[in-house]
């Protein structure tokens, strides 16, 4: 055991502080670490008080030539990291960063629940400013509000906080982030790491349309209204971020209106006393101004923090703000500030103009600035010299300050033991992060440089040139899906708690927890640009791949038909099987008697917006509803269904998938069985129908039919069903793993024959010129 290892065994939580096991300078060094803070001094003799809100958004925003000329310096030490690998940059800054191993000995050390870097940071923040006010002590009651939270972490590290503190309280909290279930939401602006939110999710405000989209007007007043029976909100927390790699100069910028809005959810909800934690990054333009002003005038201390679990490279900082005291004055600016909410509040003009946010807060803001900007532009520095060439000395020293760092944070902040029965999430069912580990993208790194070059490649270079080449260019073969099997009938569903949600109708699917998200997007972006795109809508848009073997209907029904029940008397009598298709797929089916049923489900009309819906068109979720219901009706015991279906994509399908797999006592997926990358490539496969006793799943889905029905009217409002069961029971059992492998197949059949035809159109055009 080296000695660093031993050093980390024998750290023990909840004792003083001691350094003396590491030299004086190592030890200085991490103290200096963990100091890094400022905190604005209002003068006495000059009150910061809030502008009148008649100036506000009258403006041109005026940029500040002391704080412009920081932002320029600093962008010309991070493009000097332009040319870098980004995975390669990251495992070094990795080892360089002084906190590194911090996460994994307080994850071991401290049982912590989704112990990220978040979690860390948080605690930092919770140790040093102490936001929680103090009349919570007094009074023993705790609200607090999380946006853009997720997966979770601030929430988790404030549990452990107040699990492992003399600070008892009845703790109620509320947390908002982007919906990861929402397949409208972009994969860029959201993270899909659920473990805490399944557990959780009646804590979980996504408002009325069920995207979770913070920046809407509309769900900033819903959640006002949803905390109307909180009798205060203590303590707000905003951790937001957009993913800015495709233009890292100006993150500040792009983040800006995101930051606005949260800072204005903030100033609605606290209560008097109350306290807020706003991430931001470098604070140079004149938005980035304005906010930082106002919080001045409405609280009573305002800091700007890194922690050192923060990389000490990247621009990241925390608004850290204390005492919210002048919430009556602010109610005026805050009424236009909140007709002004949304995305688009940067082309409206300045918060307030330059002439009254006073000089004697502009100085303290430059200091600000300077403090953190040095700081950021030392550690890019020495990690660019250190990625140059590392001594061995420069390496142990290294692990000297990484092992006294990790000893510093345990003893400074008392982290302690919480047993995983105090965690707030008991992880009943583990999310669809499970499925991302295990199935995840395998995304290739790669310098910024590379990155921008990147943007200019057509969809299909960007395929070839991917991780998903190999599976792009692979052929099919008959029987794929032979060893996917739903075992069933499923019979642990609780339909009680089935519930129909609406929400506005989706323009294009860009993510879903039942599918390799990487994989989607490209053959989103295939769809949206592939020469295929340009043809008419009538006949097959994608010519058969010679290389590729279909499945035959006839041979379908056969394998169907081998695996019925025979000996069931009923079915012998009755309906034996139903296949499901479009006409000119039921042509190949050999007719049969009565035992046989055949249901005609046309394809949906192929437009590039549906397209890229996939089976998220309200045409043809409902069209594939109805011919499930004609199904089952016509259906006997131990009869089988034979049903194409566009993909598994979306919640509401994968619940009909569900139900299907309620009645049947297998259900499994034939692919390829069509060469037409727009159309139905999959059959699904429903052996032994197994009649429902008390007709409860039949009843629900005809409601619902009804209420799809409705929405394909004229006059109606442009809404349709988003999801009927609970993502709880969908994440549960076999279904997430059948749907995942059932919709990475599909789609990566689909890229194939789309890249396919490309070539041979590309081959075409070469040949005429």
């Amino acid at each position: 055991m080296s000695g660093a290892q031993g050093r980390r065994r024998k750290i023990k939580t909840g004792k003083s502080l001691d350094l003396n096991s590491f030299s004086v300078d190592v030890a200085e060094e991490i103290k200096e670490l963990f100091k890094k803070k400022t905190k604005y001094n209002k003068p006495r003799s000059e009150g910061w008080c809030i502008p009148d809100p008649s100036e506000s958004f009258t403006h041109t925003a005026q940029q500040h030539g002391c704080l412009q000329a920081l932002k320029n310096s600093l962008n010309a030490v991070k493009n000097q990291l332009s040319d870098k690998n980004l995975e390669v940059w990251h495992q070094h800054t990795s080892f360089t960063n002084r906190a590194g191993k911090i996460i994994a000995q307080v994850r071991v050390t401290a049982n912590a629940e989704i112990c990220t870097q978040a979690w860390c940071k948080f605690y930092e923040i919770l140790c040093n400013f102490h936001p929680i006010p103090d009349k919570v002590l007094q009074c023993g009651e705790l609200n607090s509000v999380h946006l853009c939270e997720a997966p979770g972490a601030f929430i988790a590290s404030l549990n452990h906080y107040l699990k492992t503190s003399s600070s008892f309280c009845d703790w109620q909290w509320i947390a908002n982030t982007l919906n990861p279930y929402h397949e409208g939401n972009s994969t860029s602006t959201m993270i899909t790491d659920d473990r805490l939110i399944i557990n959780t999710l009646p804590w979980w405000f996504f408002g009325s349309d069920n995207t979770g989209d913070i920046m809407l007007q509309k769900h900033l007043l819903e959640l006002q209204h949803l905390t109307r029976n909180m009798s205060t909100i203590d303590l707000v927390t905003a951790d937001g971020s957009f993913d800015c790699q495709g233009s890292p100069d100006e993150q500040e910028a792009v983040v800006a209106p995101l930051h606005y809005c949260e800072t204005v959810a903030a100033l609605l909800l606290l209560g008097e006393g109350g306290s807020f934690v706003l991430k931001m990054f470098t604070l140079y333009e004149h938005s980035s101004v304005c906010l930082l002003y106002l919080l001045n005038c409405c609280f009573r201390e305002v800091n700007v923090f890194k922690p050192a679990t923060s990389k000490a490279g990247n621009s990241e900082v925390y608004v850290v703000c204390l005492d919210y005291c002048n919430k009556e004055a602010v109610r005026p600016l805050l009424s236009k500030m909140i007709r002004n909410f949304g995305p688009d509040i940067t082309s409206l003009g300045a918060l307030f103009p330059h002439t009254l946010i006073p000089e004697s807060f502009l100085t303290q803001h430059e200091n600000v600035c300077k403090y953190f900007h040095k700081h950021q532009v030392q550690t890019i520095k020495e990690n660019l010299q250190l990625f140059q060439a590392m001594s061995a000395k420069q390496q142990q020293r290294l692990e000297q300050l990484r092992d006294c760092a990790v000893e510093f944070y345990l003893c400074q902040f008392r982290v302690q033991y919480l047993q995983r029965s105090k965690w707030i999430s008991k992880n009943i069912i583990p999310g669809c992060a499970v499925n991302c580990k295990l199935f995840g993208p395998r995304k290739q790194a790669a310098s910024f440089n590379e990155r921008k070059e990147q943007q200019s490649m057509t969809w299909r270079e960007k395929v070839l040139k991917g991780c998903y080449r190999e599976e792009a260019e692979e052929h099919a073969l008959q029987g794929m899906g032979t060893d996917c099997v739903l075992e069933g009938p499923a019979r642990d569903c609780d339909m009680n708690n089935w519930y129909i949600l609406v929400g506005p109708q989706l323009t294009t699917i860009k993510s879903t927890p039942f599918c390799d998200l990487e994989l989607l997007s490209h053959l989103n972006e295939a769809l949206e640009q592939s020469e295929l795109g340009k043809c008419g809508s009538a006949g097959p848009l994608v010519r058969p791949c010679s290389s590729c073997t279909a499945l035959m209907p006839s041979s379908i029904l056969s394998e169907v038909l081998e695996c019925s029940q025979p000996d069931n008397s009923a079915c012998r009598q009755g309906c034996r099987c139903v296949v499901v298709g479009s006409s000119s797929l039921l042509s190949h089916v050999p007719e049969m008697d009565k035992t046989l049923v055949k249901i005609t489900l046309e394809p949906p009309c192929r437009t590039l917006h549906q397209r890229t819906l996939h089976d998220g068109e309200p045409r043809y979720q409902h069209a594939f509803l109805t011919r499930i219901l004609l199904a089952l009706q016509r259906l006997q015991a131990g009869g089988s269904l034979v049903l194409p279906i566009l993909s598994a994509f979306t919640r509401v399908t994968a619940g009909l998938v569900l139900a299907l797999h309620q009645c049947f006592r297998s259900v499994t997926f034939r692919c390829p069985i069509s060469s037409d990358a727009l159309g139905p490539v999959a059959m699904l496969l429903c052996i032994d129908y197994q009649q429902q006793p008390n007709g409860q799943l039949l009843t629900f889905l005809e409601d619902m039919q009804c209420q799809m029905s409705t929405f394909q009217e004229p006059d109606s409002q442009a809404s349709q069903i988003l999801q009927f069961v609970p993502m709880e029971v969908l994440l549960k059992g076999a279904l997430p793993e059948f749907l995942w492998n059932m919709n990475t197949t599909i789609a990566r059949y689909k890229l194939h024959l789309l890249m396919e035809a490309e070539q041979r159109l590309l081959m075409q055009k070469s040949q005429i010129q």
